[in-house]
């Protein structure tokens, strides 16, 4: 197998240089927020990545501000087929989740400033995660109106217990690194300026030893948790999201939440 140039994406720029790859979300200006087009591409990504002979950690990132805020909530509200092949578009994010998590190579995240709802399932969907220090942590999806989705809920459980996953998700509370690195989600908190040398050190790391046995660790872990926490049932996650949506009183909790937001804009 030989390598092949990636794809030309509209929101990612994806790179790999032989042992190691990247894939940066690319929409800074929304400070990487998830359309469902982007998720596609982060889909076809991670097929593109599986592709590549010597590939062992791919480093998953924002451009700009942040690592991601969230979903484009607009989008769900669209009818058809998802652009990523599923049931509706609300299903997209939980095909994004399952194709970075299915991927061959360890993936690290790399996170900064702030990472909400849709964008924490994606750094959840990682395999380490490494943040700097000030980043902010937030799941606003109840005060939407609608349920977290994407496989969110369980991955969240696999990573931090299922108590804390309640409040988290419940009482939509912001948190910050050192509660999220104490609860076992990150595996390295750094100052900013000292972010990417972490990043590079873990991938590094990583990437140095001999890939069947990284990628068959990789394999094996993911199979023992994917038995532990039933991953399977986020088949409807997209059916949950569309019933928050027609909820009256998620409806008017959502038009309250958006108009809080935009005054502080």
């Amino acid at each position: 197998m030989t390598a092949t140039p990636p794809p030309d994406f509209e929101h990612l720029l994806v790179s790999c240089d032989g042992r190691r790859g990247t894939l940066t979300l690319n929409r800074p200006e929304a400070l990487n927020a998830l359309s469902n087009q982007t998720m596609a591409e982060i889909i076809e990504a991670a097929r593109w990545f599986d592709h590549q002979p010597d590939l062992r950690v791919v480093v998953v990132q924002g451009a700009g501000r942040a690592f991601c805020a969230g979903a484009d909530i607009t989008a769900f509200a669209d009818t058809g087929p998802s652009p990523a092949g599923g049931r509706v578009p609300g299903d997209t994010g939980r095909l994004m989740a399952e194709a970075l998590e299915h991927m061959a190579p360890v993936t690290i995240a790399r996170l900064h400033g702030h990472v909400v709802g849709g964008g924490l399932v994606l750094a959840a969907a990682c395999d380490l995660r490494v943040a700097s220090d000030d980043v902010r942590f937030s799941i606003p999806e109840v005060d939407l109106g609608i349920p977290l989705a994407w496989g969110g809920i369980p991955r969240l459980v696999r990573e931090i217990g299922p108590a804390l996953t309640k409040e988290l998700v419940m009482t939509c509370r912001p948190f910050g690194a050192d509660e999220a690195r104490a609860a076992g989600f990150l595996n390295r908190v750094v100052p900013g300026d000292q972010l990417d040398d972490a990043v590079e050190e873990l991938a590094e790391a990583v990437a140095s030893r001999p890939r069947y046995a990284v990628l068959a660790t990789k394999a094996h872990t993911n199979a023992v948790t994917e038995q532990m926490v039933g991953l399977a049932r986020s088949w409807s996650d997209a059916d949950g999201l569309a019933g928050g949506l027609r909820d009256a009183e998620g409806r008017a909790s959502r038009e309250a939440y958006l108009a809080k937001l935009q005054k502080k804009r």
